[in-house]
């Protein structure tokens, strides 16, 4: 299975180009077996007057918290992931910090929002509440995301420049169709959509849709299984509406394809088509696409350049082929592509 690569470092994207659309776009073709260099600006050439785009409608919100252990002043970092389903108003985060914090504790992060530790999750996760008592930081009724726009961060990959937020990673790791706040990451193949592009495209007849899956950490952990179909996801909150499915459907009733834009489109969509037709679906989804899996909610795909033993990679090489995906990153890779999430882009047809 296509799991490694060799990249060299300098081909991994650190700011995104300018304009958006202007990013380079690797096009395969599964039944010529073939690869051809355009450039993203060209998607309404590439597309036909019958397609539908699927958009992750999903918007990041400033996820990432630094901060200090109260007792120990020691470095604190954590990713807020949801805020907890009993209405309790506290939070579910990831969490890394030297030594062992105990329940009780309590973090200082970013202008002097006091989080206290209130018990763990899951591995590496806690569930912490926002302190108001003592503290100007959180105001009466303050709602999660007020105050993660006032003390958090963008939450970039490490591998964008270390994590480290730049007055215009707000806007520039944001998709111009962003609505629905919830993803700790962005749905990167979005990325490359200007207003301009988008109305180009509007122009040639393709419609859109959108879906919602909130990004999680789990998408990007590393495979470590020995056997890929022993790789657990983590569970990832998606929609697709009834009125959604009613457009896809009459769009392929008359001869247009579903283009997925980025995997998290696509695994909304597979979601939603494992019983065989198209269906509307709410809830969390932890499917994981890998060869084998029959494709029924899409026709085409839009996708950036993945990391090593990604589940991303192992749902691009399942839709296009094991050996055409290897193919296409070794080419792009020869002709100097940028990788990952300000990188560039793919369309798998």
């Amino acid at each position: 299975m296509f799991l490694d690569f060799d990249l060299p470092e300098d081909l991994i994207a650190q700011h995104p180009v300018e304009p958006r659309d202007r990013s380079r776009l690797i096009v395969v073709d599964r039944e010529a077996g073939t690869i051809e260099h355009r450039t993203f600006a060209d998607l309404p050439e590439l597309l036909d007057s019958g397609d539908v785009l699927v958009r992750n409608d999903t918007r990041v919100v400033p996820a990432r918290l630094l901060g200090r252990r109260e007792s120990t002043g020691g470095r604190w970092e954590g990713l807020f992931l949801r805020e907890c389903a009993d209405s309790s108003g506290s939070w579910e985060i990831l969490a890394q910090t030297r030594g062992r914090p105990r329940v009780g504790e309590r973090v200082i992060v970013g202008e002097g929002l006091v989080l206290s530790l209130e018990s763990r999750g899951e591995t590496g996760c806690w569930i912490v509440r926002p302190v108001a008592e003592g503290s100007r930081a959180v105001n009466a009724g303050e709602s999660a995301l007020a105050l993660l726009e006032r003390h958090g961060q963008t939450p970039l990959p490490p591998y964008i420049r270390g994590g480290r937020e730049f007055s215009g990673d707000r806007g520039s790791y944001q998709t111009v169709y962003a609505r629905r706040p919830g993803s700790a990451a962005a749905p990167t193949a979005g990325l490359h959509f200007t207003d301009e592009l988008l109305g180009r495209l509007a122009a040639r007849g393709v419609a859109f849709v959108d879906v919602t899956l909130h990004v999680g950490p789990g998408t990007f952990r590393p495979i470590t299984a020995e056997r890929i179909e022993d790789h657990v996801m983590h569970a990832e909150w998606a929609e697709l509406t009834a009125s959604a499915v009613d457009v896809l459907n009459d769009r392929r009733r008359q001869g247009g394809r579903i283009v997925a834009v980025g995997t998290t489109s696509a695994r909304t969509l597979e979601t939603a088509a494992l019983d065989g037709g198209l269906r509307p679906f709410t809830g969390e989804t932890r499917l994981f696409i890998r060869p084998g899996h029959a494709f029924r909610g899409l026709d085409a795909l839009v996708t950036n350049f993945h990391l090593p033993r990604s589940s991303l990679l192992v749902l691009v090489a399942a839709l296009a082929g094991e050996g055409l995906i290897r193919a296409a990153y070794e080419e792009a890779i020869r002709e100097r592509y940028r990788f990952f999430s300000y990188g560039d882009a793919m369309l798998i047809v």
